[in-house]
Formats: C-alpha cells, structure tokens, sequence
C-alpha cells in the first residue's frame, strides 16, 4: 500500500512538472531574446552572489560520494569550487552573447504561384534533460534551453542533488528578475528512478524530446523506454591516429592532452592507433611520457615490446570507454587500417590524426564518419564550449535532428511561413 501510494505521488509530481513546464514554454518562446538575455544575466549574476551556497551544497555531496566509494573521476566530474562555480557564470554569460537561435530565417524562396515561402527556427517546445555527476550541466542545460526558447525538466544524478538543487535556485531566480514565468526551467526533486521512468514513459503529451547525458547503462535506459524523441550519445570511445608523417613531439603532446587533461569527460580519448612505419621512432617518447603522467597502458605484442611496464590488451580494451588514466595503444599497418579499427570499436564521438601529411589528413577526415574529427589536435576540443557555442548538453552521435555539440542552435526545429496574395490552388 505504501509502494502504490508512492507511485502515485510521483506520477502526480512529474506530471505536474509536464503540466507547468507545458504551459511556460508558450510565454518563454515569445520572451524576446534581451528577456532571455537578461535571464541568463541574472543567472550568472546569481551564481556569483551564492557561490559560498552552491560550494557547501556540492560538499554534502563530495561526502556522500566518497563514502559510497565513487571512483577518482567520477568524484572529479562531481566536484565544485569556486573557479567552477565562477566558469558555470561564465557559460551563462557567453550563452547570452551567442546570436539569438529563435527566428532565423533559414532557407527563403518564391513559388512560380506568386507564394512567399521562408524556413524560420523555432524551439522544440519541452526538454526533459537526464544526466549524471557533473552538477554543472545543471547551468549549462538551463542556459541553452533559456536562450532557444524551450522549456527543461532537469533531471540531474542522486549523486550530484544537492548541488543541483542549489545551482536550479540560482536559474529560478535569474527568470525571476527577467519577468519569465519560472517554471521554464524545473528540476525534478527526488533521487527516486522511477521518476525517470515516468518521465520516459508517460509525459509523451508534455514532454517534445529527451536528451540524456550520461554513461552507457543511462542512454542505454533512456533509449529503451523512451516514448518521445531522444537526442543523446552512447559512449566516448575516442581515437587518436599518428599517422607515419606524424611529428615525435606533437603526437607525444597531442595524446597527453586527449588522454589526461581530464579522463572522466566523453571527449578523453580511449584508444592510440600508430602506424607500422612510425612506432620505432613514436612508442618510445609517447610511453615515456605517458608512464610520467601516470597513465596505465594496455598494449598489443609490439607496444608491450617497446615497454615492459605495458599491461597486454585483450579484445575489450578496444572498445572500453575508460574514462580513467588508462589508454590502449595499437599498431596498425596504415591508415585504412585506422579507419577500419574506428568503424569496427568506434563509438561515433570524436576522432583526431595527428600528420603533416595534408593528403592523409583529409582521407582521415572525409571517411570517419564521426560527429566530431579533428586533424592534428585533442580530442578534448569536442565541446560546445571550445566550438564557440557557449556551452552545450553534450555530444550527439546520432545522426537525426543533432550531431555533435548540442548548443542552443541545436535544440530549434523550424516552421514554414507562407505570405501570398490572395491565391488559390487550381
């Protein structure tokens, strides 16, 4: 009886989340974009004023974390301080100063009819927002969502709730000063999961598209149960080639960055592929300079050749998102073999070559199909952020609707406006 009545009691809050989110979509779509603006503004301004708040909110979950024995980068992405909370402002703000996404004109033409015909962008509507650790897509999730016109029901990890909670004050007060009803933005307020079903299964008629950001076992869930459309990405199995014109030392740097600038982001990459041709000259500097780092590596028979300390990779490490100072390195014959390897244990999220060959390169590019390639660079640039977007959701390796960073240009659809004279159709 108690079960059924706390069912009950979370189908009832989350359908009235849908509800009010429903309605504040109609009044946040025809906010103009300085009232949108000026929601962002005061959001950052917000955060500023309660970063001693959102730091106290994000220590009650450090400890929790640690006491439930969350990993080093799991505890990494958990983490607030005040230079995080003060880049989380700085988000809001460069999300106001991004051109308004809402009635761009994206396509026009006239019809031999005499018919006016444009493709203007308009929001989704309302975005249910699921995602894990990192407290800051709280803000970041928010501010797209504030500046593309959409409605967002956030719904945040158990792991990160009071800091989440405390970073939605901060946004919920920022609609506050700019005059817009703030149920545009909710959270959801239980860590129970079966509001996360609900929110999947039962809100198709408040609810226009779900974007999860989170581990495998997360999308995997939001994909099953979905009854509306989903926007997200499976895992960030990224790869960095060094192709045989490879220079020594940016290969050496290139890797290091990909690898440990942070491990518990979606853009570290997770696999080495070297040619044949450049491992005598590159295995050396690079395992060196990884073992310095202290990164473990797992290797087939000629990178453990070059280092003793190399752990043998098995076939899984191929296709393991680590997300921990861990990389897998394979020698390859060239570069089809390279893009070969990407096909088979790629993921779709962000591949990187690093040659001075311009041929290469641009083969390397045109024929890995991910939503993210790069020549001679990290892997880490694969955020909304470093592409001057402001901030983004996260990265979609889908192919419908979004690929890539998902900023605020990525969550309109469009309509047709049709302006004519009087005609009618024979």
């Amino acid at each position: 009886m108690v079960e059924a009545q706390d069912k009950m009691r979370i189908d009832e809050t989350m359908q009235a989340l849908g509800v009010a989110a429903q309605k504040a979509s109609a009044s946040l779509a025809a906010a103009g974009n300085d009232q949108r603006n000026s929601a962002l503004h005061a959001a950052a301004d917000e955060l500023r004023h309660r970063q001693a708040d959102v730091v106290a909110a994000n220590a009650v979950d450090m400890r929790n974390a640690e006491a439930r024995g969350l990993s080093t980068a799991m505890q990494d992405r958990l983490m607030l301080d005040a230079e995080r909370v003060d880049a989380m402002a700085i988000a809001l703000q460069s999300i106001a100063a991004l051109p308004d996404p809402l009635g761009r004109v994206i396509a026009e033409w006239r019809q031999p009819s005499g018919l006016h015909i444009q493709r203007v962008s308009v929001p989704l509507g309302v975005i249910g927002i699921i995602y894990e650790s990192r407290p800051n897509v709280t803000a970041d999730a928010a501010g797209l969502c504030i500046k593309s016109g959409n409605a967002a029901i956030l719904r945040g990890g158990s792991e990160s709730f009071q800091s989440s909670l405390a970073i939605y004050e901060c946004v919920r007060a920022g609609l506050k000063v700019a005059g817009i009803d703030d149920n545009a933005v909710q959270i959801v307020p239980t860590t129970d999961r079966s509001a996360v079903g609900y929110l999947l299964s039962s809100m198709a008629d408040t609810i226009d598209v779900v974007v999860p950001r989170g581990g495998k076992s997360l999308i995997k869930r939001v994909q099953d149960e979905a009854r509306v459309p989903v926007i997200g990405h499976l895992d960030g199995i990224c790869h960095v080639y060094v192709h045989e014109k490879a220079n020594t030392d940016m290969a050496r740097d290139v890797v290091i960055n990909a690898k440990m600038r942070r491990t518990g982001i979606c853009g570290a990459a997770e696999t080495v592929l070297i040619d044949r041709a450049a491992a005598d000259r590159v295995l050396p500097t690079l395992l060196a300079a990884l073992a310095d780092a202290g990164c473990e590596v797992r290797g087939d028979e000629t990178v453990m050749a070059a280092n003793s300390a190399v752990i043998p990779a098995v076939e899984e490490d191929w296709s393991t998102e680590y997300l921990d100072a861990i990389v897998s390195i394979r020698v390859i014959d060239d570069i089809n073999s390279a893009i070969e390897h990407i096909r088979t244990f790629g993921s779709g999220h962000t591949e990187s070559i690093i040659t001075d060959d311009a041929s290469a390169a641009e083969k390397f590019l045109g024929e890995v199909d991910s939503a993210i390639v790069l020549h001679n660079a990290s892997t880490q640039f694969a955020d909304g952020g470093e592409f001057g977007m402001g901030a983004e959701i996260g990265i979609a390796t889908g192919r419908i609707h979004a690929r890539g960073p998902v900023g605020a240009e990525q969550l309109t659809s469009f309509k047709y406006v049709v302006r004519g004279t009087g005609q009618t159709r024979s």
